[in-house]
């Protein structure tokens, strides 16, 4: 993705934000995003994270006298969801999220006052100088929005307290993404929901205390390792645990839909509407991994993965001769070439992109998308075959667990490297292959995330039968290696930051 200009005019500033790894010189983005964000999308981010605190501080309090507000849990995940990089750039779709806000807002305040009066305590005023209501037309809104700002809050508190600030915000983001995903496949737990609420409400209180900030960062930390915990139970529960799998990726000559994203019941609704209608279905980015779970694979037209990571995709969708299908993330903005034939689904959107809605059971009708494939070429030929191989997710390599023990105290295997993290399309950043081509021999390789993308092609043999390229999947998998890591220490009878 190349990097739109961000030098400032003067001391002229449109937006602040900085929660992504390719923002503007390492500093921040301020006329413009990277990422494509217009101002007024900040604008409105900034306002719907300001909402959703106010909600979780009511929400708190009432947890805190037992009872709890399914709507409050709901929006506020959807809400930090909404806001992540790559994720939501619809003013408009923004804006319903604010409304709809401000609306559980007084529900939970209501919930909230009824639990004191039923405790017998007197209810809490309500904070009216924190309170916003969000005002009736769009601009009134950005406007709101511009008042809330990170920067805003960087001047008045300095760089570190509001990066701290910020650190936990992105660390419950990054939750509220597991834990949306697992909620759909309907895995949930009320103590999450409980913690998301009450560090929100910790946030809200403006805190610029830094011990205090660094124990709340610590504990989003082990809060996000349930929520890890959940997602791993809800993709094993509904689609089978990962296997090794000898994945396609060069292209079949047919009809053709490309899905990327991380919503395995998307894929799966998907697959099942395409089902006899001619049509191959693609991964693409952060869905690769869905090519392993056995119950999604067993679908014949789930036929491989093209293109590589998210930070390609105007390129590799521009040439792609099918409709596309965006689910929750990592969208960029389309070319004019394929505007016609990319949808998106779920909290993911873009202005002027056709959006599949869910129904109120959750059901999505994919029609306008199987449409667009067969109103597109589809690819003309067969491309020769070539294949990656995914799918050492946990229950795989734990299965093998004591051959590999016996290869680490045989000394056949040396060292494991973990090689995670998202990647960008900033010329020079090869330190990805470059580390794993210098990984030695006999020591074994872990990828997560689309760092990846960069050397998951390259051979690197094996070691006694076991693939030293193991790959672990995405973003979404990183349970996986944490419980591998702790099986190897268990089994080494040592920590895990005991592992060398």
């Amino acid at each position: 993705m190349k990097a739109m200009a961000n030098e400032q005019d003067g001391p002229a500033m449109n937006m602040f934000c900085y929660q992504c790894e390719q923002t503007a010189q390492g500093t921040g983005c301020t006329l413009q995003g990277v990422c494509g964000k217009d101002p007024e999308t900040a604008a409105l981010q900034d306002l719907l994270i300001h909402i959703a605190e106010d909600v979780s501080r009511h929400a708190h309090r009432a947890r805190q006298l037992g009872a709890a507000h399914r709507p409050a849990d709901l929006f506020v995940v959807e809400a930090l969801f909404a806001t992540v990089t790559n994720v939501d750039f619809d003013p408009r779709r923004v804006s319903e999220l604010i409304r709809r806000g401000a609306a559980v807002r007084g529900e939970i305040q209501r919930v909230c006052e009824a639990a004191h009066r039923k405790a017998g305590r007197q209810p809490e005023p309500p904070a009216d100088e924190a309170a916003i209501e969000p005002a009736d037309d769009l601009g009134g809104m950005i406007r709101q929005g511009r008042q809330v700002t990170v920067k805003k809050r960087i001047d008045a508190l300095g760089q570190d307290v509001a990066g701290l600030q910020e650190l936990i915000t992105y660390g419950l983001k990054g939750m509220a993404a597991y834990v949306d995903h697992a909620q759909i496949l309907g895995v949930e737990d009320d103590a999450v929901y409980a913690f998301i609420h009450e560090a929100m409400d910790f946030l809200a209180g403006n805190p610029d205390d830094v011990a205090a900030l660094m124990a709340m960062a610590l504990r989003v930390g082990e809060v996000n390792l349930r929520a890890m915990e959940m997602l791993d139970a809800a993709n094993t529960g509904s689609y089978g645990h990962p296997e090794p799998t000898e994945v396609r990726v060069t292209p079949v000559k047919g009809k053709c839909i490309v899905v990327s994203g991380h919503d395995l019941k998307d894929l799966e609704m998907l697959l099942e509407q395409t089902e006899g209608r001619g049509i191959n279905v693609y991964t693409h980015g952060e869905m690769l991994p869905s090519l392993a779970y056995p119950r999604l694979k067993a679908h014949k037209h789930l036929v491989g993965n093209y293109g590589g990571a998210w930070q390609d995709q105007r390129h590799e969708f521009d040439v792609f001769p099918g409709a596309i299908l965006m689910t929750t993330n990592c969208i960029q903005k389309p070319k004019a070439s394929y505007a016609g034939r990319i949808f998106t689904t779920g909290l993911v959107a873009w202005p002027s992109v056709a959006h599949i809605a869910a129904d109120a059971e959750g059901n999505k009708d994919f029609t306008p998308v199987i449409e667009a494939a067969l109103a597109a070429p589809g690819f003309a030929e067969d491309v020769e075959p070539k294949s990656i191989t995914i799918g050492f997710a946990r229950n795989t390599v734990m299965g093998v667990a004591g051959t590999v023990v016996d290869a680490v105290k045989a000394g056949k295997i040396r060292h494991f490297f973990l090689i995670g993290g998202c990647d960008g399309a900033k010329s020079g950043r090869n330190y990805y292959t470059e580390l794993a081509q210098l990984v030695p021999d006999d020591c074994m390789i872990l990828t997560l995330a689309c760092g990846k993308y960069r050397f998951n092609k390259l051979p690197f043999g094996d070691i006694g039968g076991i693939p030293r390229l193991l790959d672990c999947g995405q973003c979404n998998d990183a349970y996986s290696a944490i419980r591998i890591a702790t099986a190897l220490s268990e089994a080494f009878g040592c920590g895990v930051n005991d592992l060398r």
